[in-house]
C-alpha cells in the first residue's frame, strides 16, 4: 500500500510505501479522518491498538486512513470503515475540507498530513479489527467535547484539533 506524497500547496508529487513514510522526518502526505455517528446521534470513538506504530492505546475519532494513488476519497473511506471496524457507512459528508496538521508522537515519529475530515452514519454492526482498534465507545458529542477539553492528553492530537473546529463537539 502506498501513501500519496504532497507538495506544500497540496498537489500530489509522488508515492511512498506506507510502512516507510512515517518516521522522524515524515513527508507531507494525503490522509483523511472520519467521525461516525449512529441513529441516536452518538459518535463512535475508538482506542488505537497497542501494536500501532504511533499513538498506541490512545483514544481517537472513529477511524483514519490514507487513500491509495488513483483512489477516490469516498472509496478509501469505505475501505477503511470495513477494514478497521467491519462496518458499512453511508451519508459521507466533508466536515473540515482543509484540515492539516503535524504532530510528533512520544517515540519521535511524526505525522504530517493534509487530512480532510468527514462524517458518516453507520449502517449495521461493528466488528473491530484488533490490529487497528483495541476498544470503542459510542458517546454523546457534548460529553465527548467536555472530555477532550478536560484531558486532551488522553486523545490523539489530530482529534483534539478537529474537535475544536467541528460544531458537533461544541459544549452547550
Amino acid at each position: 500500500m502506498d501513501v500519496i506524497l504532497l507538495s506544500e500547496d497540496g498537489q500530489p508529487v509522488g508515492a511512498m510505501p506506507k510502512e516507510t513514510v512515517h518516521n522522524r522526518d515524515t513527508p507531507l502526505h494525503q490522509a483523511f479522518s472520519c467521525h461516525v455517528r449512529n441513529s441516536l446521534g452518538q459518535v463512535l470513538m475508538t482506542r488505537r491498538a497497542l501494536s500501532k506504530a504511533t499513538w498506541p492505546g490512545v483514544w481517537t475519532n472513529s477511524f483514519c486512513g490514507h487513500p491509495q494513488p488513483g483512489e477516490q476519497m469516498e472509496t478509501a473511506i469505505r475501505r477503511h470503515a470495513a477494514g478497521e471496524l467491519g462496518m458499512e457507512i453511508r451519508d459521507i459528508q466533508v466536515a473540515l475540507p482543509d484540515f492539516r496538521y503535524r504532530a510528533v508522537d512520544a517515540s519521535g515519529v511524526v505525522e504530517n498530513e493534509i487530512c480532510p475530515v468527514f462524517t458518516a452514519v453507520i449502517d449495521g454492526d461493528i466488528a473491530a479489527n484488533p490490529a487497528e482498534v483495541m476498544d470503542y465507545r459510542w458517546v454523546d458529542p457534548a460529553e465527548f467535547a467536555v472530555a477532550v477539553q478536560s484531558a486532551p492528553w488522553a486523545f490523539s492530537p489530530w482529534l483534539v484539533m478537529q474537535a475544536g473546529e467541528m460544531t458537533q463537539y461544541r459544549t452547550r
